[in-house]
């Protein structure tokens, strides 16, 4: 049974007194290009520029900060897949506390060294945040620390709900707020701050597919990567929540790619749910939207793979697999008619032993950049014309 109950707007004000000096007021910025695709005026919290590279910031630090003397030195411990682990280390360190935090044995490595670097030491446990939130609370009754729940607490729910208060006095002309949706303290605490002040704007909420039940059990969107949301933080989006939309890891990487090369901000997977859900047309209403960018803690390695993936899917990458006759010179008069149509090879595979490719030829495969969809289909063509079998591999 639900025995917490959700922070009031005096709350979500005390918690902003708290973090005065302490969290950045995040700036919001307006994307023509994001306008322009999704046909109604868009604007980004940019929350991947707090402290530690998200919003989880604030609810750690407004739930820590308010411990007495004694719990500080029993300690504190988390459990998260990075952002949430980072800013319960950074809010301990700030007060002197020590942090223990459980983090999946998959959780990215860039988020395992910061949270590291900010003084918490790590346990690992298979699985994906769930099982680290049963393993810290385990760890809680055996030393007696404070657990500071990534979600499901009033408190670290107030912290969060400070995003809210910034975007009213910031964005007063907002119809609908998009924010993602993992265990839902985000949501809850924003949804609360907005409902409270502006209840005409509507809250959409955004999750990915690769993490709900049923799912392939991986998303690119490794913080909303939750099981099931919390009691207390479903009870409150029940409420507040407008409408609660899905995206798929294709699209989560569109964004990320859109992000990056138009706004120059790097968001990872979970920041960027709600610019996929507002550019593929799952954001409820026309009037103008803004988008909760939550982090910006993405792993490089995966970054890389986003980026070639999404340039691919936008059509700024060609990969194909055709044959040229096993003769010298053969190569390099596809790689010159390539050349006449002005196309850079990004990557050359030269593959002369294989089953299914013919003696007397060899196999190549190229990866070329483009301008767009209709480039990549008019080099296609133009390859068929010169007498290459063409296979389209991404």
């Amino acid at each position: 049974m639900q025995t917490k109950t959700a922070p009031t707007l005096a709350d979500i004000e005390s918690a902003r007194a708290r973090l005065d000096g302490v969290a950045r007021t995040t700036p919001v910025h307006h994307s023509q290009t994001f306008t322009r695709l999704a046909g109604r005026e868009v604007f980004l919290k940019a929350e991947n520029l707090q402290l530690t590279g998200s919003f989880k910031v604030r609810g750690a630090y407004n739930k820590i900060a308010q411990l007495d003397e004694r719990s500080r030195a029993a300690g504190v411990v988390a459990a998260s897949a990075g952002n949430h682990g980072q800013a319960v280390a950074w809010a301990a360190r700030s007060v002197g506390a020590a942090a223990t935090i459980f983090m999946p044995e998959d959780a990215p490595m860039t988020k395992v060294e910061a949270t590291r670097n900010y003084g918490a030491s790590i346990e690992y446990r298979p699985g994906l945040v769930d099982e680290a939130v049963e393993a810290a609370a385990a760890f809680v009754e055996e030393t007696g620390a404070t657990f500071v729940h990534p979600f499901e607490d009033p408190v670290v729910i107030a912290g969060q709900g400070t995003i809210g208060l910034e975007l009213v006095e910031q964005l007063p002309e907002a119809a609908r707020v998009v924010v993602p949706v993992g265990g839902g303290g985000l949501a809850a605490g924003i949804a609360l701050a907005v409902k409270a002040q502006r209840p005409d704007v509507r809250l959409t909420g955004v999750q990915a597919a690769g993490a709900l039940p049923g799912g392939p059990g991986f998303t690119i969107a490794d913080g909303v990567a939750v099981k099931h949301p919390g009691e207390l933080t479903m009870s409150i989006l029940e409420s507040v929540l407008d409408e609660l939309v899905i995206v798929t890891d294709e699209e989560i990487s569109e964004a990320i790619v859109l992000l990056l090369e138009r706004t120059k901000l790097v968001v990872e997977g979970a920041g960027a749910v709600g610019v996929a859900a507002t550019l593929h047309g799952r954001v409820g209403g026309d009037g103008p939207v803004v988008v909760v960018l939550s982090g910006g803690n993405i792993d490089p390695a995966l970054l890389i793979s986003v980026m070639r993936r999404g340039l691919t899917l936008a059509g700024r990458y060609l990969n194909v697999r055709t044959r040229v006759p096993d003769r010298p010179g053969e190569l390099k008069k596809l790689v010159d008619l390539l050349a006449d149509e002005r196309v850079n090879i990004v990557e050359i595979e030269h593959i002369r032993e294989a089953a299914d490719v013919p003696i007397g030829e060899t196999g190549v495969t190229l990866t070329v950049l483009t301008r767009d969809p209709e480039h990549c289909e008019h080099l296609l063509a133009r390859m068929r014309e010169w007498g290459y079998p063409v296979e389209r591999l991404a």
